[in-house]
């Protein structure tokens, strides 16, 4: 695993790993990315709340790949782990999965490494999602890809800018991966938000990690080579709830997040 120095960690700069953390109530996080965070919830006072719904989303998302055969998972841009994450889900549901995680962020990395020293089939990987040459060279220590896997871009491509050209860098994941693989995809959007979208990627444009809202058509094609699964692209909270859930009093679209899944063909 490539190691980084301490100097890496920027805490006079907000970065959107911890700033997550921060959001979902944990304590890996600096002043900085508390105070960006609490200026993100004056503009969306949901963003907490919708933090958890992506979450939620994320784990229906490996209940449902593991129901479909899937045993191996790549979560690229994973953050910093927190309850319900990947291994736990997977591993509470199939023994025998095996996840790997990659995040650039060094605080996420580290954390990560100290809470999956007893997980040996979990592992993170510290490297760059949009560099998917040392990704993918890293993920095969661990995961078998002449079998289907489980890849996660949970929150992640609305952090990839155009200059990056997202949909062939899915493209390279997708053709690393045999037919019968899933891909799952969160993703913001400003869609339906008024002013409240453009206010986020000004703020979010300060930190570590700038802000792409994307629509509906855009994340749809993101999933070119892929079946999307019933019920296609749709507003976080909409995709397969858990039975029996208690609709939200607050309406899906406030959660400002599309969220779909795939099957490679």
């Amino acid at each position: 695993m490539e190691q980084h120095p301490a100097s890496d960690v920027e805490p006079e700069r907000p970065s959107a790993a911890r700033v997550y953390d921060y959001y979902l109530g944990g304590s890996h996080n600096f002043a900085v990315d508390r105070a960006m965070a609490e200026q993100a919830i004056r503009i969306l006072p949901e963003l907490p709340g919708n933090m958890r719904a992506n979450r939620a989303f994320l784990r229906r998302a490996v209940r449902y790949m593991i129901a479909q055969g899937v045993r191996q998972f790549l979560d690229l841009g994973s953050g910093i782990p927190t309850v319900g994450n990947v291994h736990e889900v997977a591993l509470d549901e199939a023994p025998d999965a095996r996840v790997v995680y990659v995040d650039n962020d060094p605080v996420a990395v580290a954390h990560s490494q100290s809470i999956l020293e007893d997980v040996p089939r979990a592992t993170v990987v510290q490297a760059d999602v949009t560099d998917p040459d040392t990704v993918l060279g890293q993920a095969r220590r661990h995961l078998d890809l002449d079998r289907p896997v489980g890849v996660l871009m949970v929150a992640l491509l609305h952090f990839v800018p155009e200059s990056a050209a997202p949909a062939s860098l899915i493209a390279r994941y997708r053709d690393a991966v045999v037919p019968g693989s899933l891909l799952a995809i969160s993703h913001g959007t400003a869609d339906q938000q008024g002013d409240r979208g453009p206010a986020m990627e000004a703020l979010y444009s300060r930190s570590a990690n700038p802000l792409v809202s994307r629509d509906k058509a855009t994340i749809e094609r993101f999933f070119d080579g892929y079946d999307l699964v019933d019920p296609g692209v749709v507003f976080v909270p909409l995709w397969r709830p858990e039975p029996g859930a208690l609709p939200s009093a607050t309406p899906p679209e406030r959660t400002a997040t599309y969220a779909g899944v795939g099957r490679l063909r």
